[in-house]
């Protein structure tokens, strides 16, 4: 039986360690037929003994989403590897320590633009960057923490991902006509390297559970990566400018 991304191409951002979220989504890909270029920064010889671990070998391209040459050439460097895209998914965030966990107030001006740009403004780029390699029917999913409340020790990437959500209707808005499809996954707290990295993140994450009506383990990232799958498959023709919700249903309540 064919998988649920059979001959689908596929690029994966964001692979830190196996723990990732973007690691889990590009193993299920696979699993379910997709063949994955991967991205990676900074780290790069990391990343490529990470993709070893998949399935399946995986090529992995650097990409520095705020460097303009890396985004130029995207295009070119992922035909090395696959003569198309059928879909994307940007799992990229990165905020200075100033704008997590420190007094909300006190964060530089310069900080909360890093944050920005690197975790909504780069939506926007790398779909441009790869929409040479798009045609009518395909998918571009971005990963989100809901914005539409304030969190404890969130606080500027709280804000840098309101900007995604926005970010997000409007690629929906301006691709639509295409024929591609932009949506959001928004995951409730997850042990990821990027969650270690923000000072009081037990806050969120304590009592997650207990509140989810359908439960909420936050170790287990397959949830998560099966959503990312869904919205890069075929099976969401007519759904875009949406934010998907794997939270349990947290989202749902008022507590």
């Amino acid at each position: 039986m064919p998988g649920l991304l059979e001959g689908k191409r596929l690029l994966i951002t964001g692979i830190i360690t196996d723990a990732s979220l973007a690691f889990h989504a590009a193993k299920i890909a696979q699993q379910e037929g997709a063949e994955v270029v991967l991205t990676g920064f900074g780290r790069m010889s990391l990343v490529k003994t990470i993709a070893k671990r998949l399935p399946k070998p995986a090529p992995v391209i650097e990409l520095d989403v705020t460097d303009q040459e890396h985004l130029d050439t995207l295009a070119d460097r992922v035909r090395e590897h696959v003569d198309g895209l059928d879909g994307v998914l940007h799992s990229i965030g990165f905020a200075p320590q100033t704008c997590l966990g420190a007094p909300f107030l006190d964060a530089p001006a310069d900080d909360v633009k890093v944050a920005v740009e690197v975790s909504a403004f780069s939506f926007k780029s790398l779909a441009v960057a790869t929409l040479p390699l798009l045609s009518r029917g395909s998918s571009i999913v971005g990963m989100d923490f809901d914005a539409r409340v304030a969190w404890p020790a969130y606080n500027w990437m709280g804000v840098a991902k309101a900007a995604l959500e926005s970010v997000n209707r409007y690629l929906a808005r301006d691709l639509g006509p295409r024929g591609i499809r932009v949506n959001l996954v928004s995951a409730g707290p997850m042990k990821t390297m990027a969650a270690k990295s923000i000072p009081g993140f037990t806050d969120l994450e304590d009592g997650w559970n207990d509140r989810a009506p359908l439960g909420w383990d936050s170790s287990d990232p397959d949830p998560t990566a099966k959503t990312v799958c869904v919205a890069l498959s075929d099976w969401l023709p007519a759904t875009t400018g949406s934010m998907i919700m794997v939270d349990g249903g947290v989202h749902a309540l008022g507590i």
